[in-house]
C-alpha cells in the first residue's frame, strides 16, 4: 500500500514538472525553467510582454530577437505554449506561406492597377507623322 502510494506522489510530480508554462503568464523565474532561455532571454520576452501579449507563436517569433522556427520548437517542447498552444511547425508554415501569397497577391494588383494608366498614356499621344516619300 506504501508503496502505491509513493508511486502515485511520484506520478504527480513528475507531472508537474513537465507542466506548460504559457509565455504571457510566466514569471521570470518560470522562463528560465524552460531549457534554453536564460535570464536575458526572458528579459527580452517581458519587455515584449509589457507592450501587449503575444497573440501567437508567429508574433512571439517577430518580437524576440533570436527566437526562429526552430528554438520557438524547442522552447515548446519544453513545455512553453502561447496562450495556451503549443508550437507546430507545419501550421506555422501554413501561416507563413498565406501571408506570402497575400503579399504577392498584393504587388500584383498594385502592378495591374499601374498599367492601365501607362497604356492610356499612350493611347493620348498624338501620332508621329508619317515620313513624307513624295519629292
Amino acid at each position: 500500500m506504501f508503496k502505491k502510494f509513493l508511486l502515485i506522489i511520484a506520478l504527480l510530480f513528475a507531472g508537474t514538472a513537465f507542466a506548460a508554462v504559457d509565455l504571457n503568464k510566466a514569471s521570470a523565474a518560470e522562463l528560465d525553467g524552460i531549457k534554453g532561455i536564460g535570464p536575458a532571454m526572458s528579459e527580452k520576452i517581458i519587455n515584449e510582454r509589457k507592450a501587449s501579449e503575444f497573440k501567437d507563436w508567429n508574433d512571439f517569433i517577430g518580437r524576440v530577437g533570436g527566437v526562429g522556427e526552430k528554438t520557438a520548437a524547442k522552447f515548446s517542447a519544453d513545455g512553453l505554449t502561447v496562450n495556451g498552444k503549443r508550437f507546430n511547425a507545419a501550421a506555422q508554415a501554413k501561416a507563413d506561406k498565406k501571408k506570402e501569397d497575400a503579399k504577392a497577391k498584393e504587388k500584383s494588383s498594385a502592378k495591374d492597377k499601374k498599367e492601365p494608366k501607362a497604356k492610356k498614356d499612350k493611347a493620348a499621344e498624338p501620332a508621329a507623322p508619317a515620313a513624307s516619300t513624295a519629292k
